[in-house]
């Protein structure tokens, strides 16, 4: 969120604030600086630029296509361009990306979660009426691109880093440490911050490496202020630690006494005189008052509970070196599953979670709390489980593999993992409680430290197995080493996709299947010419859910060693979003596999084959794939689109049920209320019952993790 009106007022009322510079020349000039001894703090005889990667992803992607899945091959290419334009003027790029979200910050979390979920409804919406892709006002990144893009970056030579507590902080105190040229971003807290220069990603111009300059000392002199005294006027405005509300009474009663002191001086934009109202009473309260860095004068009379919130707000500013900087700065606790690893666990962990190589492993073990953001679901689809509940008792035995080890007793026994993932009838009001499930071999449950420190042949095979038997697939080591990895790692999530979706039909297997053969042979520019009819609801949440699949795959080897390399993971390697959506309309209209498989015999050959294993381990557990074609409709909009009726075929029980009374789904808000046999547990919502997983009352139930 940054500062509430903070950027607005900059951008519109205070131009002298604003520079336009060139990187070329300020990091030249930069340089220059170090040479001559001005700066003596940094490690590195390149100009360091610090990006802040989650305010850049936007920015980055800006392929054509959206809302098919992602055009992952596209989005490598946009980025090696990106990267490129820097290095090629001498500038060293150090990337941070959020790797928690902090429990003070979690409010301000739900509340976008939903106001997304609105905007995606809306999407889905249009593209039942119309069966194309909406205009840009409607825009959502396509699901995933926060999770895999530091590995995208990562795998282009280029340094990233995940956070371990608020990402704004760590790319300030980066910054500061290391005496960078600036921070790339879009955030007005790096202008709060009393760091290196904030830059401006919304007005860079990549090609001529210009930009805006936001300078916090000429802000200074227009609002009458130190930069020792933006904090304190940053947390009256409001931010993401003291809400808006809290500080209404003060900004009011600033802007009241500034009417009065400035009578001629209210013809500006209504958040540009409280920015000044405001300002001109932190001028005020510290001018009279000898104050400590970090602290809250006593004339802004506060209540004690506001005081001790309006601290903590104003010291989550204050960086490393500077004044009471080591008041703030208290170790959180550690969590309950620290217990359960070994200390080499536990580092190991964070130093793959700092250096974007893990994925989950932090979060459950360190913290023992897991989120995902929105994901492109239509919430009146009641055919398709949203994607976490599908992969929620994937999930479970990934926490079973980093915890269960050497724990006697039952999983209940355990301390659950609070999961805050956005699905539809989810009111995010707290965390979903989920309790670790012991994964499914013929030996004991692998030792962790074994799994992550042990080499030889056997090892290698036990990683193998463990890592299947999340996706209750064992069957497919077979396939190891005779297909590629990546091709291996589809058949796995394909596969598991279709135990746990009972309406995922032939027809959609073939689609994942036949996008992940053909995508090898097919560059960027093929994939962006792709023709499409129209667009199928439907298809655009099984790519959602494929990508976030990936994701769960990613997890899973992470958990158990990396027996797969993770760039056969990542879906550059199997999946374009425009290319599923071919095939899946192809599939859908009765072609034959040759046409599929774009009449190529290598292609066609290596696809039989995946889909054989696919059936017979299908089979083996009492899964029969059927086909059911579902042919577009005609007729439906102002042209003849494609529009998905969202029933389910047949009349089939639908996943959410009938509900009454408490059970009246809210629509937009991304919200509803639970059915009313539903009994909310104080601490979250627990779906578990004798080791098995189980649903609310609202979702039929899918097949649970084996025991």
């Amino acid at each position: 969120m940054g500062v509430k009106g903070l950027q607005s007022f900059v951008d519109r009322c205070c131009p002298e604030a604003c520079v336009t510079v060139n990187l070329r020349e300020m990091s030249r000039q930069h340089a220059a600086k170090r040479q001559t001894g001005c700066t003596t703090m940094a490690n590195s005889t390149r100009p360091t630029l610090v990006v802040d990667g989650m305010a850049c992803l936007r920015h980055w992607y800006s392929c054509k296509d959206w809302v098919c899945g992602g055009q992952w091959r596209e989005y490598m290419d946009e980025l090696k361009a990106w990267v490129g334009a820097f290095t090629s003027a001498g500038i060293r790029l150090v990337f941070f990306f959020d790797g928690v979200v902090e429990e003070q910050k979690r409010r301000e979390w739900v509340k976008r979660r939903r106001r997304v979920n609105g905007e995606i409804s809306k999407l889905f919406r249009h593209i039942k009426a119309y069966g194309e892709q909406p205009g840009r006002e409607l825009f959502c990144l396509p699901s995933g691109l926060a999770t895999f893009t530091p590995f995208a970056l990562r795998s282009l030579g280029q340094e990233v880093f995940c956070s371990v507590r608020e990402a704004d902080y760590e790319i300030a105190s980066y910054a500061r440490q290391h005496g960078s040229m600036g921070i790339l971003g879009q955030d007005s807290d790096f202008i709060i911050y009393d760091s290196a220069p904030c830059l401006s990603v919304a007005k860079l111009r990549i090609h001529s490496l210009t930009t805006v300059m936001y300078d916090r000392h000429r802000l200074c002199q227009t609002i009458g202020l130190t930069v020792a005294q933006l904090p304190l006027l940053a947390c009256l405005l409001g931010n993401d630690v003291v809400s808006e509300d809290k500080m209404l009474q003060v900004r009011n009663n600033a802007k009241a006494t500034y009417r009065i002191d400035n009578p001629t001086a209210h013809s500006g934009a209504p958040q540009g005189q409280m920015v000044m109202a405001v300002s001109h009473l932190v001028s005020s309260v510290l001018g009279r008052e000898e104050q400590e860095t970090g602290s809250v004068p006593q004339s802004l009379n506060l209540s004690a509970p506001h005081r001790e919130l309006l601290k903590r707000g104003v010291r989550s500013y204050l960086l490393p070196g500077q004044e009471a900087f080591q008041l703030c700065d208290i170790p959180a606790p550690p969590s309950a599953f620290e217990q359960l690893v070994s200390p080499e666990i536990l580092k190991a962990c964070r130093e793959k979670h700092v250096a974007a190589e893990g994925f989950m492993l932090y979060s459950v073990v360190c913290e023992g709390v897991i989120e995902c953001s929105n994901t492109l679901e239509d919430e009146e689809d009641t055919e398709l489980l949203p994607q976490a509940l599908v992969y929620k008792p994937c999930r479970q035995r990934i926490y079973g593999l980093l915890l269960l080890n050497g724990h006697e007793g039952s999983s209940a026994d355990l301390p659950a993992i609070r999961e805050w993932f956005v699905y539809a009838g989810n009111t995010l009001k707290e965390p979903d409680l989920v309790h670790p499930v012991p994964i499914s071999l013929p030996s004991d449950q692998p030792s962790l430290d074994l799994l992550w420190f042990g080499n030889g042949p056997e090892v290698s095979a036990l990683r193998l197995k463990s890592f299947l038997s999340m996706f209750d697939c064992q069957e497919l080591s077979e396939l190891y080493g005779a297909v590629e990895d990546s091709l291996l790692a589809a058949l796995c999530l394909v596969t598991y996709i279709a135990l746990q979706i009972q309406t995922l039909s032939q027809e959609d297997c073939d689609a994942y299947l036949s996008q992940a053969v053909c995508l090898r042979l097919k560059s960027p520019k093929e994939l962006q010419h792709i023709k499409l009819q129209f667009l199928s609801s439907r298809a655009v949440q099984l790519g959602s859910l494929y990508v976030r699949g990936l994701g769960h795959l990613l997890g899973a080897n992470c958990a158990s060693g990396c027996p797969l390399p993770s760039a056969a993971l990542m879906p550059w390697q199997s999946f374009d979003g425009r290319l599923f959506h071919s095939k899946y309309l192809l599939a859908h209209s009765g072609s034959g596999s040759t046409v599929l498989l774009d009449r190529d015999p290598s292609c066609l050959s290596q696809f039989l084959c995946l889909r054989e294993k696919l059936t017979e381990t299908c089979r083996k557990r009492g899964r029969v794939l059927q086909s059911r074609p579902k042919a577009p409709q005609q007729g439906l909009g102002p042209t003849n689109r494609d529009r998905h009726t969202g029933q389910p075929p047949g009349g089939s029980e639908s996943w959410r049920g009938d509900t009454t009374g408490g059970g009246r789904r809210e629509r937009g808000g991304g919200g509803g209320t639970r059915g009313e046999h539903f009994h909310p547990h104080p601490r979250g919502r627990s779906h578990r019952s004798g080791g098995r997983y189980q649903l609310a009352p609202r979702w039929s139930q899918p097949p649970a993790p084996g025991p």
